[in-house]
C-alpha cells in the first residue's frame, strides 16, 4: 500500500496524508476549506478519556496565487483555528498537545501574509495603545485588553510561536519526519517520502471556481421597505449552512450585515448581484464574518462600510495583512462611514445603534430601526455575544486587576436584553460565544437563534425561533414598486441626453420575472423583445468560445440583435430569479430612431464588446459602468518599433490588436497581446513607469482615462496585483541578464544624493552575494553584512531628514516602513552566528524585498514630489 496518499476534496483543494510520518496536509485553503474536510470525513470527532476533540490536518499548503478566477485562494485562519483549538494542539494539558506545531507551507510572501492575517484574525488589536488609537479611552482600553487576555489564556502569541513555516523552493525542502516538498512550477508541487512521489496541482481551470460546501437553491426575494433576509444561521464549522449573517432591505437599497466566506454563492441564490450592494454593516474580523469582504473588494463601486472606528481599524489591519496593502488603502476599496458607539447614527433614514460586545477581537453589535405609522420597528443583530456567566467570571473585585468591572458587566447584560421587534442572537456557546438561556426572559417580539452548527435542544427551541436560508421578516412592508425605480435610474443613465418624456415611453412596459436557469435569449434567434435587467444575475455564454460571464442590473439583453434584425450570436440564461423590464422590439426601434441614437449605441456596443474580452475590464464591471467607461476610451494606432515613454501619464493602455514588449535595459520581461494592459504605476501611484514598452508589430491601443478607473475597486485590485507581479520579474534570474543587485539607470528617482546612496547599497549587497556564492570565510561574511546593515540605517536617516524638511505628505507612512524594515534588520543582525550561513541568505532575501518594495516603489513615489520642490 502506498505511503503517500492524495484525495481531491473539491475544486482546487486536496488532502495528502503520510500516516507513517504523522503528516496530514490540507492542500489549498479557500473559503470554508474546513467545512469541505468535515463534509468529506477528513475531520472526525475523537474521544480520549474525558477529552473530546477533532482529527484533521496538521499542515496547510498555500497556493502561490492569492486570487484565482476572482476568488481568494488562501484563507488559512479557520483551518489554523481548527488545528489549534478544536484539535487541541495549543490547549494547555490537552492530550493532543504534543508540542508539535501546525505548519504553513508555501512561498515566502504567501506564508508571511498568512502569518500576519492569522495574527490579526486571532487577536485583533493587540495593545492598549492600539485600542486608544482606535478611539477608546485609557480606561476602556485597559478593560477591553483584560477581556482579550482572558480569551487568549493570558497571553497574546505571535503566530510564529504557534505555527511552523516551511518555505517551498525549487529544490526539495523537508516538511517533517522525512517528508519533502519542492516547487515544480506555478502552483504545482511535488511531495516525496521514502522513494514515493505525488504531484499536487492547485491551479483552477479557466472556467472553474471554488465551491461552497452546501447547496442553497434559489429564492425569489421581493424588495421591501424595511425587511430582514436571513442569509446565514450557521457558524464557521457548519457544513450545511452559511455563517451567521443578514441582509437588510431598506427603501429599495440592499445592505449586508457581515460578509460570510461564500457570500458570492449566497447572493446568487438570493437573486442579488454584488454590484447592487449599497453598504455593509460589519461586526468584527473573524473569518466567518469577514472573509466575504474580499468579494466586495471586487465590486465595480466602493461599497459603503459601516462600523465603529474600533472595529474598522481592527478589520483594516487584518485585511491589509491578507492582501499586502497598507491600512490607509482600505478606503480605496470601501467608502468608509464610521459609526459612533451608543448613539443612533442616521444612514439615509435607516438608524443604527452600535454597542460593544466582549469577544477575542473588537466587536460591535447593532440595533437598526425605521419609522412607520406605529412608531419604530427595530432589528437587533447580535454577532458575536458572550456567555454572561463567562463574562461574570471575569469581574475583578478591586476593579483594577486583570478582569472587568461590575459596571462593564451590567452594561453588557442590559444591552443584550433590550426589547426590540426582531432579534438575532449568537448561541454558539463555549468560551467566546453566547447561549440562548441568557435570553429566556427577553421580551422582544421575536428571537432568532443563530451562530451554531449543533441541533437545537428543546430548551433552546422554547426561547427562540429558527430561520431557514432565504426566509424574510418584513418589518415595514412596501407600497412602492422599486423595480420601476431601478428601471428609471438605469435608462436615465444609459440615455442621459434623451428627454424624460421619451424615457417614460420605455418605462410604460411590463416588469416580468424569469425563473432560474431559464433561457432569456437563445443564440441564433432574433429577439422579439429586449430585456433590461433590474434584479438578479444573468449568465452570458459567448458563441464559439465557451466563455461565460455574469451580467447584473442595468444590462440590456438583445439590444443590437433587435436593432439590426439579426440573430443573437450569444445565449443568455437566468442564473437566479431575475426581474427585467420588457421592451418590445418595435417600440425600442422607434425610440432609437426618434432620438437618433443608433450610431451612439453601435459605438458603445462595439467598445463594450472589446471590454468584455479583457480580464481587467470584463464581466466584473457592471453594464452601466462599462457604458460610462466607453465615454472615456479612445483608440490609437502605432507602428512597429514605437516606444512608449510618457513618464507622467496617469491613464491606462489596453492592447486591442498587435503585440508589445515590456522591457528594462536589454531584458524583455513580458510580452503583451490582445486584452493585456500597461500604465498601472502612473494610474495607481502617479509615478513614472519603471519599464519601457515597445511595439513589436503594428498595434492598436485603447487609452482609458485613469480618472474613470481609479475609483473602481475591482480594477484597483487587479492593477495592484499586476503591479506587484511585474516588480517581481526583476528578481527572476531567467528574465534578467544582470545580477539582482546591479544598478540600472531606470532605478533613478532623479535626486542625486539618494540615487548615490542606492547605487552604494546595491554595490555592497552585490559584493555580499558574491562572497556567499564563493563561500568566503564566516568572519568576512559577518563583517560584510554588518557593514551593509549600518549603511542602510544611515541611508534611512538621511532620507527621512530630506522628506521631513520638505514636508512630504506621506512622510509618516514612509518613516513607518523604514521602522519595520529596521526591526527586521536588527533581528537578523542579532541572530547572525559564526556557523549560520542560512542567516546570511535570509539577510539577502530581506534586501531583495527591500529593493523591490521600497526603492522601486516607495522611493520612486516621492521623486516627482521633491523634484517639483526644486530638489534634484
Amino acid at each position: 500500500m502506498s505511503k503517500l496518499r492524495k484525495c481531491k476534496i473539491t475544486n482546487g483543494v486536496f488532502w495528502v496524508e503520510i500516516p507513517e510520518a504523522g503528516v496530514y496536509i490540507l492542500c489549498g485553503c479557500p473559503a470554508d476549506a474546513v467545512k469541505h474536510l468535515k463534509k468529506q470525513g477528513f475531520i472526525q470527532n475523537r474521544i480520549v478519556g474525558e477529552d473530546k476533540y477533532e482529527s484533521g490536518p496538521n499542515a496547510i499548503l498555500l497556493s502561490d496565487l492569492l486570487v484565482q478566477n476572482g476568488r481568494f485562494a488562501n484563507l488559512a485562519e479557520f483551518p489554523v483555528m481548527q488545528m489549534l483549538y478544536r484539535q487541541g494542539m495549543m490547549l494547555p494539558n490537552h492530550p493532543n498537545n504534543t508540542n508539535a506545531k501546525p505548519m504553513l507551507i508555501g512561498s515566502e510572501d504567501q506564508v508571511e501574509a498568512q502569518m500576519q492575517y492569522i495574527y490579526r484574525g486571532n487577536y485583533g488589536l493587540v495593545s492598549e495603545e492600539e485600542l486608544i488609537n482606535a478611539g477608546m479611552s485609557p480606561d476602556e482600553a485597559k478593560e477591553l485588553m483584560n477581556v482579550k487576555l482572558k480569551f487568549a489564556y493570558g497571553k497574546i502569541h505571535k503566530t510564529k510561536d504557534l505555527l511552523d513555516a516551511v518555505i517551498v523552493k525549487n529544490e526539495p525542502t523537508e516538511i517533517r519526519n522525512g517528508v519533502f516538498i519542492r516547487h515544480l512550477r506555478l502552483n504545482v508541487f511535488e511531495l516525496q517520502y521514502q522513494g514515493e512521489f505525488i504531484t499536487v496541482d492547485l491551479n483552477l481551470a479557466r472556467h472553474e471556481n471554488y465551491s461552497a460546501p452546501y447547496s442553497l437553491g434559489f429564492h425569489n426575494i421581493k424588495r421591501e421597505y424595511f425587511a430582514i433576509i436571513h442569509s446565514g444561521q450557521g457558524d464557521g464549522w457548519d457544513i450545511k449552512r452559511p455563517a451567521m449573517s443578514s441582509i437588510i432591505m431598506f427603501q429599495g437599497k440592499v445592505y449586508l450585515i457581515d460578509a460570510e466566506p461564500n457570500i458570492a454563492n449566497s447572493l446568487i441564490a438570493l437573486g442579488i448581484n454584488v454590484n447592487e450592494i449599497e453598504g455593509i454593516f460589519h461586526t468584527h474580523a473573524h473569518d466567518d464574518h469577514f472573509a466575504g469582504l474580499t468579494t466586495l473588494m471586487r465590486a465595480d463601486h466602493r461599497v459603503k462600510y459601516f462600523a465603529t472606528p474600533l472595529v474598522r481599524v481592527s478589520v483594516a489591519k487584518k485585511l491589509s495583512a491578507l492582501v499586502s496593502i497598507e491600512e490607509k488603502n482600505f478606503s480605496d476599496y470601501f467608502e468608509v462611514n464610521d459609526l459612533e458607539f451608543n448613539v443612533w447614527n442616521n444612514i439615509d433614514g435607516l438608524e443604527v445603534y452600535p454597542m460593544i460586545s466582549p469577544h477575542p477581537v473588537e466587536n460591535n453589535i447593532f440595533i437598526f430601526r425605521a419609522l412607520c405609522e406605529d412608531g419604530y420597528k427595530t432589528y437587533a443583530h447580535y454577532a458575536d455575544t458572550v456567555d454572561l456567566d463567562a463574562l461574570n467570571g471575569m469581574i475583578s473585585e478591586d476593579n483594577a486587576g486583570s478582569g472587568i468591572s461590575k459596571k462593564f458587566y451590567d452594561r453588557v447584560e442590559k444591552e443584550y436584553l433590550q426589547e426590540v421587534t426582531l432579534k438575532k442572537i449568537d448561541i454558539g456557546g463555549g468560551l467566546i460565544h453566547g447561549k440562548a438561556e441568557d435570553f429566556r426572559e427577553d421580551t422582544s417580539e421575536k428571537i432568532i437563534l443563530s451562530h451554531t452548527s449543533s441541533e437545537l435542544t428543546s430548551q433552546q427551541k422554547e426561547i427562540g425561533s429558527g430561520a431557514p436560508f432565504g426566509m424574510v421578516d418584513v418589518l415595514i412592508p412596501t407600497h412602492q414598486e422599486y423595480a420601476r425605480q431601478y428601471a428609471f435610474q438605469h435608462l436615465k443613465s444609459y440615455f442621459p441626453s434623451v428627454p424624460l418624456y421619451q424615457v417614460r415611453i420605455l418605462l410604460n412596459n411590463p416588469v416580468i420575472s424569469f425563473n432560474p436557469e431559464t433561457i432569456m435569449l437563445k443564440g441564433g434567434t432574433i429577439p422579439d423583445d429586449i430585456f433590461l435587467i433590474l434584479t438578479g444575475n444573468v449568465e452570458h455564454i459567448q458563441a464559439g468560445t465557451g466563455r461565460q460571464g455574469i451580467l447584473s442590473a442595468g444590462a440590456l439583453i438583445g439590444e443590437m440583435s433587435a436593432l439590426n434584425n439579426a440573430p443573437s450570436a450569444d445565449t443568455y440564461r437566468a442564473a437566479s430569479f431575475v426581474q427585467a423590464l420588457r421592451l418590445p422590439h418595435s417600440l425600442y426601434i422607434g425610440f432609437v430612431k426618434k432620438n437618433e441614437l443608433y450610431g451612439r449605441i453601435e459605438k458603445i456596443q462595439e467598445k463594450r464588446k472589446f471590454l468584455q474580452k479583457t480580464w481587467l475590464l470584463g464581466y466584473s464591471i457592471s453594464y452601466l459602468r462599462q457604458v460610462m467607461l466607453t465615454r472615456a476610451m479612445s483608440f490609437h494606432h502605432y507602428p512597429e518599433g514605437e516606444i512608449f515613454l510618457d513618464k507622467n501619464c496617469s491613464d491606462l493602455y489596453v492592447v486591442k490588436m498587435g503585440k508589445l514588449q515590456i522591457y528594462i535595459g536589454k531584458d524583455v520581461l513580458e510580452t503583451l497581446e490582445e486584452g493585456d494592459f500597461f500604465g498601472e504605476e502612473g494610474m495607481l501611484f502617479g509615478m513614472p513607469s519603471l519599464f519601457k514598452i515597445r511595439a513589436t508589430e503594428p498595434v492598436e491601443i485603447c487609452k482609458i482615462s485613469g480618472n474613470e478607473l481609479r475609483d473602481i475597486p475591482v480594477i484597483r485590485w487587479k492593477l495592484f496585483e499586476t503591479f506587484k507581479k511585474r516588480r517581481k520579474h526583476l528578481l527572476d534570474p531567467t528574465l534578467n541578464s544582470l545580477p539582482i543587485f546591479y544598478w540600472r539607470n531606470e532605478y533613478c528617482i532623479n535626486i542625486q544624493k539618494i540615487d548615490y546612496h542606492h547605487k552604494q547599497l546595491l554595490a555592497k549587497a552585490n559584493k555580499l552575494c558574491e562572497a556567499i556564492d564563493s563561500k568566503k570565510e564566516t568572519p568576512i561574511l559577518d563583517a560584510s553584512i554588518s557593514f551593509l546593515i549600518d549603511f542602510v540605517l544611515y541611508h534611512f536617516a538621511e532620507e527621512e531628514n530630506l522628506l521631513r524638511e520638505h514636508y512630504y505628505n506621506d512622510y509618516e507612512s514612509h518613516r513607518m516602513k523604514h521602522q519595520r524594515l529596521i526591526e527586521d534588520i536588527m533581528k537578523i543582525k542579532k541572530q547572525i552566528s559564526n556557523e549560520d550561513m542560512e542567516m546570511n541568505m535570509e539577510a539577502l532575501d530581506l534586501f531583495k524585498d527591500w529593493i523591490i518594495d521600497h526603492i522601486l516603489t516607495e522611493d520612486r513615489k516621492y521623486g516627482p514630489y521633491l523634484n517639483a520642490k526644486g530638489v534634484f
